[in-house]
């Protein structure tokens, strides 16, 4: 059931970042951000559902495909969460209405796990408040601002909202964290949280498929940003699932003190592991454009300099991957990944230039400064790395062989 639902996180993704492609501003590209944050914290909120409850069990399953499928209208209506056009559905309302409907019936799940002691009454509601909250805010965005005579005044105002909610959901999940978030399983968040990174990476392979359209001529300039897109894609995975996603989990499991846990299930995963994403599909976002340009037939073997603003959104994206995956190992392990943190430094150092030069050889340096500082991540891990592996090995190997044994005893 869980997989389930990823599943229509991976059309959220391509969804998203194709209407951010078609138009890319810098106040779309503000709303690609909101939504993403938006989209998160709803599956965060299903990822803690099925830790602390079988999803596929009992009524859990029924109550999973309504959820999916208020999800998928939710991002059907992701155009037109901003603007309300006249002759359809009311957009604003009917993405509020969906958040709304999702989030309730989530908590609803939660406080039904929960209910114990004489006040679980009142903490349920004072957790139906927040998501409350917020939809009014997101049904106010979509449907004020509109109204305004001065249109400049209304996005921001628009935006204004939608911050504002945002921060109401965060924050009060924060302050609500300290009692009633628990993690149960610590292999099962990690894992979640993991196959959601690599559907983002995987929007990022999309995005060099399809390309603008459905599909792409094979010119030597596609296959060159074809190339050296796959590589940034793949040293993006290396960083994350060589060695850290297995340190972070094992980091999870000593974590015996339910509130150290928590605190790492919140910090670590779920709000370091947002930018990640999000960096992830700022990188596919300046793909898309990338993409346009090589398959045009106007545009020269190396295409256009790749300017001030796809430069921050290409190598801005990237540069915001390593840096999350810099603070999570920060935060869980007390580790500075040195190498990692370089090349940072050096992605935002080379952008300026970058700007300057041709797109292809503008992704060219890109692919080289992440392979490097990716493999000098690898290389000066010493014997730390074959540690970390060797040890989520055996657990493995412990856990087939537990299952191998209870088959034998019982099927």
């Amino acid at each position: 059931m869980e997989l389930f639902y990823d599943l229509v996180f991976v059309f959220a993704f391509l969804n998203v970042t194709t209407l951010t492609a078609n138009r890319l501003t810098p106040a779309n590209l503000y709303r690609c951000l909101l939504v993403l944050a938006l989209l998160w914290w709803l599956w965060t909120g299903f990822a803690r559902v099925g830790n602390v409850i079988r999803a596929d069990q009992g009524v859990l399953p029924l109550i999973g495909v309504l959820t999916i499928a208020a999800t998928f209208l939710l991002v059907l209506s992701v155009p037109d969460a901003f603007v309300d056009h006249p002759g359809w559905l009311n957009g604003p309302l009917v993405f509020a209405g969906c958040y709304f409907l999702i989030r309730m019936t989530q908590i609803a799940v939660l406080g039904w796990v929960d209910r114990s002691g004489p006040d679980w009454r009142r903490r349920l509601l004072l957790r139906f408040a927040l998501p409350a909250v917020a939809t009014v805010l997101l049904a106010v965005a979509g449907t004020v601002p509109q109204r305004l005579p001065d249109p400049p005044v209304g996005v921001a105002l628009q935006l204004a909202l939608w911050t504002v909610a945002l921060l109401v959901e965060y924050v009060g999940g924060v302050i609500l964290a300290q009692r009633w978030w628990v993690v149960v399983s610590a292999g099962h968040w990690a894992e979640r949280h993991a196959l959601m990174v690599l559907i983002a990476l995987g929007e990022s392979i999309i995005a060099l498929g399809l390309g603008p359209k459905t599909g792409l001529p094979l010119s030597g300039p596609v296959a060159v940003a074809a190339l050296l897109g796959v590589v940034v894609v793949a040293m993006l995975w290396w960083a994350y699932f060589d060695t850290l996603a297995y340190a972070l989990e094992q980091a999870l499991h000593h974590a015996r003190d339910p509130a150290a846990r928590l605190r790492l299930a919140r910090d670590v995963y779920t709000f370091l592991h947002l930018p990640l994403i999000a960096g992830i599909i700022l990188f596919a976002l300046g793909l898309k454009d990338l993409l346009t340009e090589a398959s045009a037939a106007d545009t020269p073997a190396w295409g256009e300099p790749l300017g001030g603003f796809w430069v921050t959104v290409f190598y801005g994206g990237v540069a915001l991957s390593l840096l999350s995956l810099v603070s999570c190992a920060r935060v869980a392990l007390r580790e500075l990944r040195w190498p990692l943190l370089g090349t940072i430094v050096v992605v935002a150092a080379v952008a300026p230039f970058a700007a300057a030069i041709p797109e292809l050889a503008a992704l060219g340096v890109l692919a080289v400064l992440t392979t490097a500082g990716v493999l000098a991540e690898t290389f000066s891990e010493d014997g730390r790395r074959r540690q970390v592996r060797q040890l989520a090995l055996e657990e493995q190997l412990a856990a087939e062989a537990d299952q191998s044994h209870w088959r034998q005893q019982h099927l």
